[in-house]
Order: structure tokens, then sequence, then C-alpha cells
């Protein structure tokens, strides 16, 4: 049978900082689901930085959002109705057709997840991308080893939240810096970071890193950009590895970003940079699932999230990550029941 139903459309591409009038709340219907799709009832969905690169119209890792039609992303429900041998109703997915209350998917794109006492919507954050960013940029790209010391910018964010949080179970001495007193006291007294940069109230970012790594720093783990990585170049030491995973600092600037000022200490320091999209790496799956899982349950990586609760509110919730609105993984509740 067929279902009444809202998504979010793209409605502008946005300059600088998106706001509402970007988006648009559509009502639209669905169809019954034809053999090898099945109709799936979101429960929650994922706002990410990233999204922000998908309004511009330009070629990248992944295809701009089009105007006028329903965008996507991470999302988890519960499969309501099903026309394919692998799946039936009241099962669990996740799958990638965020930004609307029912999903209308092929099978073959969904992945069932396991009633295994963790809450759901942990597979869009520790358990979903930004885990695997966060675990791949550690073990696959940095290498991390005990007893070196870590440089995590936004820490408090959905990957450097567990970013902190792992480098911890593995043994290193993390820095962290954060955009406020309360998220600085979470990474401190929950995280259990070593040492934490409350940059809004730091008049010198790089004087700041100096006192909480007076040794240097083995790794960055870079989520912001501009001078966070300045400041990360100036104070690494020989051969460290830097991950860049994102530069939130310039994804509103509707202009290319400005380079690094100091990046030729990067030759003189041997230092390795490399980029991270956390879908390249799809094969550490199996690996990374079960030993997260188990930190999550054993209390070793704590969850935190900020949930705004309406499809109608997700815009506010994405607007939100760029100012600083979220604590750990920014989520959208699109129903309580």
């Amino acid at each position: 049978m067929s279902i009444a139903t809202r998504e979010i459309h793209l409605k502008h591409r946005p300059t600088g900082l998106p706001t509402p009038a970007d988006f648009a709340l559509v009502e639209t219907t669905l169809p019954a689901p034809k053999p090898g799709q099945i109709l799936v009832r979101n429960l929650w969905m994922s706002v990410d930085p990233y999204m922000r690169g998908r309004m511009d119209e330009r070629k990248s890792y992944i295809d701009p959002f089009a105007l006028d039609q329903v965008m996507d992303g991470a999302a988890v429900g519960v499969v309501e109705q099903s026309a394919d041998p692998r799946f039936a109703a009241g099962d669990r997915v996740v799958h990638f057709a965020g930004w609307r209350e029912h999903a209308l998917i092929d099978a073959a794109h969904a992945t069932p997840v396991a009633d295994d006492g963790i809450p759901l919507q942990t597979y869009l954050g520790a358990l979903g991308f930004p885990g695997l960013t966060a675990y791949v940029g550690l073990t696959r790209i940095a290498n991390a080893q005990a007893g070196e010391t870590i440089f995590v910018s936004a820490a408090s964010g959905a990957v450097g939240s567990v970013v902190v949080q792992m480098a911890k179970q593995m043994g290193l001495r993390v820095v962290a810096s954060a955009g406020s007193e309360d998220k600085a006291r979470w990474l401190r007294d929950v995280a259990g970071a070593d040492a934490v940069i409350d940059y809004r109230n730091a008049p010198d970012l790089t004087a700041a890193l100096a006192q909480a790594a007076p040794q240097g720093i083995d790794i960055y783990f870079d989520n912001v950009g501009g001078d966070h990585l300045d400041s990360a170049l100036a104070l690494a030491r020989d051969h460290a590895r830097f991950v860049l995973c994102g530069m939130i600092s310039g994804y509103n600037e509707g202009k290319p970003a400005v380079g690094v000022r100091n990046l030729f200490s990067a030759i003189e320091k041997r230092i390795k940079l490399q980029g991270l999209i956390a879908s390249d790496h799809i094969d550490v799956l199996p690996e990374f699932v079960p030993r997260m899982s188990a930190w999550i349950k054993a209390g070793q990586v704590q969850l935190r999230e900020t949930v705004v609760d309406g499809l109608e509110r997700a815009p506010e919730a994405f607007i939100g990550l760029f100012k600083g609105a979220n604590t750990g993984k920014m989520l959208v509740r699109l129903t309580k029941s």
C-alpha cells in the first residue's frame, strides 16, 4: 500500500552559511515496494558537515545534491513493508536515504542492524561513518602508537569525540581543542583528554598548544583546518602524521580556502599529511565494528549526542553544526515511537 510522508529538498545553493530558506519541507506519497525493494520508516537521521560541500555544484568525491530533489544521508529505521526475502517487516536497518520520514529503497542498499542492546542511533555515530573515520585515521593513516601525543581539533564533535576516546584506549596522550568551557569540561572529565584548549578563549592558539604539548605532537587529527592546522605544523615533531579529515572553518567561506602559512615545515620535519574519506576503507568494517561495540558496551567509549526532534527541524540541526551547537553527534529524531 502507498504511504503519505514528508521529505526535505534543497531549494537554493547557499552562499556562505546556509539558511532555512535554502531548504523546503515537501509532502509526497510513496508507492508500495516493488520486488527487491523495502519501505523503511526512518527513526533517526544524521546531519554532517560534509553535506555543506554537496550543496555546491562542483565535482568532489560525492555527487552534489540536486535542486528541488530530496536530499540524502545516513539514517536508521525499521522496515514497514518488504518485497525482498532478505528483510521482513520489523527489521532494523541502516541506509543512506535520510532527510525523509520514509524511504523506498533497493534492499541491496540497506544493512541489517542487530538488536544487541546498543542504541540504534549509534550506527549513525560511533558505530557509523564518524566512528569508522576515527578508527581508520588512527590505525591506518596515523599508525598511532602508545606513548605518542595526539592533537585533536573539533574534539567534541562526532568524529573528534571518538578519536579522543579511542586514542586513550590505545595509550596515547591526548590534547584536544573545543569551542566552549562546557565542551572542554566534558572532554576532560568524561572523554579523558589529558589537556584541553578552549580555543575561543585562547588569544594565541599556538602558545596554548605549546603549553599543552611541551614536547610537541606526533599526530594531528584535523577537523578544522585554518589556524588549528598552522598551530599543529608549528608544534609537530619530526615525522609527525597529520590525518586530514575535515576543515570546517572554511566550509562556508564562499571562496577558496587560504593556504596555511608555514607549510614548509612539513618538509623540514618530514611530516606525512594524508586526506581521509571513510568510504575508501569499507573493508575495515569487520575489524572495526566488533572492536568499537566492545568499547561501547564496556563503557570505554562514552556516547554524547545532541538531539533535535522532527524532520522539519533538520535544517536547523544542520546549520547548528557550523555554530558549535552540538557536542558529540548531531542527530535528528524523526519519531519517538
